[in-house]
């Protein structure tokens, strides 16, 4: 929000500080001139109304990018925001054109209702019965690329590479096992819009199998009933024929689904509600009720993030007649692993208590075992790798703030002189960095500089005004410890009387404090 006067006068104090003219030390008129230089290049960007316009909104990358050439000079920074978003969009578009969007599911079924129902007259003669069978007794594989044949159309090729299932134990304890490996399935989704509001979508699929080929239409019909509430009303013809309409209510905290089906081979009714906490690993606990021609199932569950790319959930499913059964599922980046876990045909209290407990359990002794020493590892490897790539730049950065701080010495000793004058502000000692306050953290390591010089050259009329950005930035100043937590804390005097403060490093700073 800085005015014209203000920048101007702000930048003739800075030519005033590195002018190359005021310094005869020939190491010094040289720091004093490279750093003039940059004080005039960022001068001649903020006193452009345009680029200013451009930078104020989106920062040096917004200035980097391609195509503001062809903008008209007179374009206002609403106009110049809608023209960044647009080239940003072509952009975009040029990168889906190159994409294929891989994903994958892998899914393990495993059987473990020996562990609840035992059927001991049957194994009593077989060597080993004691110990209950787990077995796996379905195995799917499948894949999936897409890409892009316009904005409003997704071209989409899914295969189903192995699919093997394998009968549960009779009496004779014979076994089925069929291997169905199918050909690909192409989608083409388009989009037309009727209206603010509403839009409809249409998805035809051609499924190519051992069977030979099935058509595939659906068509969804969605509104928007209020900003945060979609009504949806959905087709589908060939593959699993239905009729379906749902309500779905997304919010930041919640989501809510209510879903009506009729059609082949199940019709059912649905209520879904889950709850999403606001913390940074995205834990979201949600819970279903679907009542059907098949039976009821009502189902919880949870999940949680538990590194970059990865989503850990875990689903209870308690049904007539499906019985209870535990679903376990991992998203890694694109890729996506589910094993449903069958442990009981029968509604037994001990089944539903161990598939609530069990994994309750297993994931607080992993995270506390595995996942946290495995991401504070990785989060170390990260900062190494980070400070390596940046060490050079810290270097320079470092050397320019090292000349700013000799070319302000005669500067401060002015400013200082006239704060004692008249019992003003002046700053003590600052240091700007990672400070280490609580105990948890003892063992960590102190990485702060001294800014005292620096605080008190920016010290005007008895006042210190920081704005909400980073502090590094400052002339001055640099990152003494790149991509961890930084402060900065000031012991200054003002009235005869020592005063202390700690502001984080985007947080605004205002001394004298009112």
């Amino acid at each position: 929000q800085a005015s014209q006067e203000e920048l101007k006068a702000a930048y003739r104090r800075l030519c005033m500080l590195y002018h190359p003219d005021k310094h005869r030390d020939p190491e010094l008129k040289a720091q004093a001139e490279r750093l003039f230089n940059l004080v005039h290049q960022a001068y001649e960007v903020l006193s452009d109304p345009q680029t200013r316009a451009i930078y104020d909104i989106y920062g040096r990358r917004g200035l980097e990018m391609e195509g503001w050439e062809v903008v008209e000079r007179k374009r206002t920074p609403a106009e110049i925001r809608e023209e960044f978003e647009r080239l940003q969009r072509e952009r975009e578009e040029r990168r889906l054109q190159q994409r294929t969007n891989p994903k994958g599911t892998i899914s393990v079924g495993i059987d473990a209702t020996d562990l609840f129902d035992r059927y001991d007259e049957e194994y009593e003669d077989v060597p080993g019965s004691s110990f209950p069978q787990i077995e796996i007794n379905k195995m799917h594989i499948s894949q999936s690329i897409e890409f892009s044949l316009k904005p409003s159309g997704i071209m989409l090729f899914a295969g189903q590479s192995l699919h093997i299932q394998q009968g549960s134990l009779g009496e004779a304890r014979r076994e089925r096992r069929d291997l169905r490996p199918s050909g690909s399935l192409c989608f083409i989704t388009d989009e037309a819009f009727l209206m603010s509001p509403s839009f409809i979508t249409t998805n035809c699929a051609l499924q190519f199998s051992s069977r030979g080929i099935r058509p595939g239409l659906t068509t969804v019909l969605a509104r928007n009933l209020d900003k945060n509430t979609m009504g949806y009303l959905q087709w589908r013809w060939g593959i699993q024929s239905a009729m379906n309409t749902s309500i779905v209510r997304d919010t930041k905290s919640s989501h809510f689904t209510v879903a009506l089906q009729l059609g082949i081979p199940h019709s059912f009714m649905m209520v879904s509600y889950q709850h999403k906490f606001q913390d940074e690993d995205q834990t979201r606990v949600k819970g279903s009720v679907k009542a059907g021609f098949f039976g009821t199932i009502v189902e919880y569950g949870a999940e949680r993030k538990i590194s970059r790319h990865s989503i850990l959930g875990a689903t209870v499913s308690v049904g007539v007649p499906q019985g209870v059964s535990l679903k376990i599922k991992l998203n890694r980046a694109s890729q996506t692993y589910f094993f449903p876990v069958h442990l009981t045909d029968q509604l037994l209290p001990s089944a539903v208590f161990y598939a609530t407990v069990g994994p309750l359990v297993m994931y607080f002794a992993m995270h506390r075992l595995i996942i946290k020493p495995y991401l504070r590892a990785q989060k170390e490897r990260e900062l190494e790798k980070q400070r390596e790539s940046a060490a050079s730049d810290v270097l320079q950065k470092k050397q320019e703030a090292e000349a700013a701080v000799r070319l302000m010495q005669e500067s401060v000793r002015r400013i200082i002189e006239a704060e004692e004058a008249r019992m003003g502000l002046i700053v003590v000692n600052a240091w700007y960095g990672k400070f280490v306050n609580d105990n948890s953290r003892k063992n960590e390591k102190v990485k702060v500089i001294d800014v005292t010089v620096p605080l008190q050259c920016l010290v005007k009329d008895s006042k210190l005004i920081l704005t909400e950005a980073s502090k590094a930035g400052l002339p001055g100043f640099y990152d003494p410890c790149v991509g961890e937590e930084k402060n900065l804390k000031v012991l200054y005097q003002f009235r005869g009387v020592l005063h202390q403060v700690m502001s984080a490093d985007n947080e605004a700073l205002r001394i004298p404090k009112q």
